[in-house]
């Protein structure tokens, strides 16, 4: 059975980890984590808090949401607040060239990051979707860690916050160059995701029980590549320029035109059998994409 700690906030974070006085209420860097009297294996973990962490080397399996990882040298990891972490294994001397950056909302919340935050959509992403970088981009990320370090061991002014916070940003700028990256590297690998998620919405669609079984949302279509929403949407965003919404949708309004123009079947019953509790959904849909509603198209062809 799996044991549970939730952590409500930075100073409580540095409670669990006996590290003493916090340098800042709103963020903490941890470079080597202490050795404290807490049993982490089979541990499940939550926290109010935006995690960063970069591994130095192997360090043992992380789970994070349905999936366990082994982490490798250069394997940086992004996780929400709240999102359920889980530690199977820790191993010795695994400490070096590591950091984790931990900060709550706050820290953010009146900032235009604050604003963009849920843009950078690899803090949805599951563990075995986590970013590896090369030593040239890690030496990039160091030095920013070590620019919010500096700024947090300085006393805290006006402008300390504002200097922390852009440092962070521009970090997570990179983050995402890297992820851009690492979504081209694998293009193979990518064209394949593809191809299995086309072949899910042509079987999906095919299925006579859509009114039950609705339209498939994006959660469900990575579930069954077992990848995240957020990381098959970006994905496919970068190799096609379209989301898995608008692939959905794109599956939804083709299928709906072939129907349209192959029977006589009305827009109320074509509209239930392609999953839309309501017909009105399905209209407005049609007309945002083809610009003429349903009946108009029909006619028109």
């Amino acid at each position: 059975m799996s044991n549970f700690y939730h952590t409500k906030s930075i100073i409580e974070a540095y409670q669990f980890l006996n590290l003493g006085k916090p340098l800042h209420p709103l963020i903490m860097i941890v470079r080597e984590w202490p050795e404290i009297d807490f049993d982490f294996s089979n541990t499940k973990m939550t926290a109010d808090l935006y995690v960063i962490s970069l591994k130095g080397n192997k360090s043992g399996s992380f789970g994070y949401g349905r999936n366990s990882y082994d982490y490798e040298e250069g394997t940086l990891t992004f996780t929400a607040p709240n999102q359920a972490l889980s530690f199977s294994e820790r191993k010795e001397g695994a400490q070096e060239k590591s950091w984790t950056i931990l900060f709550h909302p706050d820290l953010i919340r009146k900032s235009e990051l604050g604003r963009i935050i849920k843009g950078y959509s690899f803090f949805d992403y599951e563990v075995n979707e986590a970013l590896h970088i090369s030593d040239n981009e890690k030496e990039m990320l160091n030095v920013l860690v070590k620019y919010i370090e500096t700024e947090l061991q300085q006393n805290i002014d006006q402008h300390s916050q504002e200097l922390i916070i852009s440092n962070l940003e521009t970090l997570l700028k990179y983050c995402r160059r890297y992820y851009d990256r690492q979504f081209y590297t694998r293009s193979n690998l990518n064209k394949d995701h593809i191809t299995r998620f086309e072949q899910y919405l042509k079987i999906y669609f095919s299925s006579n029980d859509l009114l039950k079984k609705g339209i498939p949302t994006i959660t469900q279509c990575g579930e069954a590549l077992n990848l995240s929403g957020h990381y098959l949407s970006d994905l496919l965003k970068l190799e096609t320029g379209r989301s898995a919404k608008d692939h959905i949708h794109g599956y939804i309004i083709e299928k709906a035109k072939t129907r349209l123009l192959s029977s006589t079947i009305s827009v109320s019953s074509l509209a239930y059998d392609l999953g839309f509790e309501y017909p009105q959904h399905f209209s407005k849909l049609f007309k945002s994409k083809t610009g003429v509603n349903p009946s108009e198209y029909r006619s028109m062809n």
